[in-house]
């Protein structure tokens, strides 16, 4: 009851004329670079980081979720329409949903990803009321110890999981933390890594870092790589499902619900494992199986329905300990640390009505997306012919002026170019960003929260698993590294 409470407080910030604006403003444009192939949330939401510094953190958090939630709508229009799918967890939706536009029945794959997601996200931000405050007053009993564990399973799980293989997501991981340390120490006043540069000895500002390497390495690799138009199918009709196609989506769409939000919480969860999964299931309960891979409208409603959910479900490990288990989540951590805001257990408390005031305009995000999505369909199926060469030089021109403002000295400037430099240099290398982020941010606290274990233990490494929880943590990390080295072992052997 309490949290109904809480909720319905938050609900009274939500529906104030200026906070429904930047919703609306949010879920617009996450809809928008959603459809647009290559323009993902966490790219968007790290363009527009610097752009919001005089914003309230309430409006700024809002309109950031607005176009995560409305990213992942809008991923499925760009699958279905130009079997291009913005991330990998966008797979099926082209796979089904193209099959099904090529064959006539666009607006009927449209309808059912985005009540699908409708669906999905409203669920998944219920179950995000009522276990978000149950994870957070379970987490409010960690000491330094716990906090160093907690960062050790941060660092091996977002690298097994947002990279190609373990080795390159610990490479860009370390890219990050070498950045973080970048500046004066903290405890002995000492520079590090600034080689008589007088403009880090504050440090290369989170902002700037996150822009360089999301925003201008991918813009650098688009421009390289892109070959021209694709072919876009056309949406005939009103985005409409008939009786028939409703009655084998709704099923898929709590099923996918069911799979994607707890697996989205999970520390180790993210979007693309209950997607592959919900695909699985449809497939396997399906009773017309000769369908899929030929169009099968439960094959789009499922999987988008588990990747909206696990979306809600990622801001749950975000918002109570600080953990985020994807591209976007990190970037949206940053975006709390900008306003002096550090996700974790004590956000609850310190910050409790500017949280619940976040998740309650999640509920209206949701129903806006719902009202723009359906209707204005061929208008966003429209937006996939406008040329990328011309899509990119805005992201740049907006890049350099939000690296000038977060800053303000030519200097900063240079900082980005030569990170978006190295952006291209990993993506070439298919060295994920995401994790980088993550080092960036987590690195200093893990070193501030290792030192003081030690300080309390006098030194005795011990102190590190000195109760179960630390124990439990330990053994996730040890499993995060060794699974992805046994298990393609374990294959082969079933397989001889």
């Amino acid at each position: 009851m309490d949290q109904i409470g809480l909720l319905l407080d938050g609900f009274a910030g939500a529906l104030t004329p200026s906070h429904l604006l930047w919703a609306l403003v949010g879920v617009t444009i996450g809809t928008a670079v959603g459809v647009l192939p290559g323009i993902g949330p966490a790219l968007t939401v790290a363009l527009l980081l610097p752009i919001t510094f005089r914003l309230e953190a309430s409006s700024a958090l809002i309109l950031f979720a607005g176009i995560y939630y409305g990213g992942m709508y809008g991923g499925s229009t760009t699958s279905i329409l130009l079997n291009t799918p913005g991330e990998s967890a966008s797979m099926i939706a082209a796979l089904e949903g193209n099959k099904m536009a090529r064959a006539g029945r666009a607006a009927a794959a449209l309808a059912t990803a985005a009540l699908g997601s409708f669906v999905a996200g409203t669920i998944g931000t219920v179950a995000l009321t009522f276990l978000a405050p149950l994870v957070a007053d379970f987490a409010t009993g960690f000491g330094p110890p716990e906090y160093v564990a907690l960062m050790a399973v941060a660092f091996t799980t977002v690298s097994a999981l947002l990279g190609p293989n373990l080795l390159k997501g610990v490479a860009s991981l370390l890219v990050g933390i070498t950045i973080g340390l970048i500046g004066i120490d903290s405890q002995t006043g000492q520079p590090r890594l600034v080689f008589g540069a007088e403009s880090l000895l504050d440090g290369i500002d989170v902002v700037i870092v996150v822009v360089a390497l999301f925003a201008l390495g991918e813009t650098f690799s688009r421009l390289i790589s892109t070959t021209g138009h694709s072919t876009v199918q056309p949406v005939r009709g009103r985005a409409v499902l008939s009786r028939e196609d409703l009655r084998r989506s709704w099923p898929a769409w709590l099923r996918g619900t069911a799979l994607g939000f707890p697996i989205g919480s999970l520390p180790a969860g993210g979007a693309e494992v209950p997607t592959f999964l919900s695909y699985t299931v449809e497939k396997k309960l399906s009773r017309r199986p000769e369908d899929f891979g030929n169009g099968a409208i439960e094959g789009v409603a499922g999987p988008e329905a588990a990747n909206n959910a696990a979306a809600a479900g990622v801001l749950v490990p975000l918002l109570t300990i600080g953990l985020p288990t994807s591209a976007t989540a990190a970037v949206i951590l940053t975006a709390f640390q900008s306003y002096g805001l550090q996700p974790g257990p004590e956000l609850f408390e310190e910050s409790g009505p500017l949280v619940w005031t976040l998740i309650a305009s999640l509920y209206v995000g949701n129903v806006m997306l719902l009202v723009l999505n359906l209707p204005l369909v061929k208008l966003w199926a429209r937006m996939l012919t406008i040329p990328p060469h011309t899509i990119y030089a805005g992201v740049l021109v907006f890049a350099a002026l939000g690296a000038f403002a977060a800053g303000g000295t030519t200097a900063d400037l240079l900082v980005l170019c030569g990170l978006g430099l190295l952006g291209l240099l990993m993506r070439e290398a298919s060295i994920p960003p995401a994790p980088a982020i993550v080092g960036l941010i987590l690195g200093p606290i893990a070193e501030q929260q290792l030192r003081r274990a030690l300080v309390l233990s006098e030194g005795d490494p011990s102190i590190l698993v000195s109760g179960p929880i630390t124990v439990v943590l330990w053994t996730v990390v040890a499993l995060s590294l060794l699974l992805p080295v046994l298990l393609p072992a374990v294959r082969r052997r079933a397989r001889r």
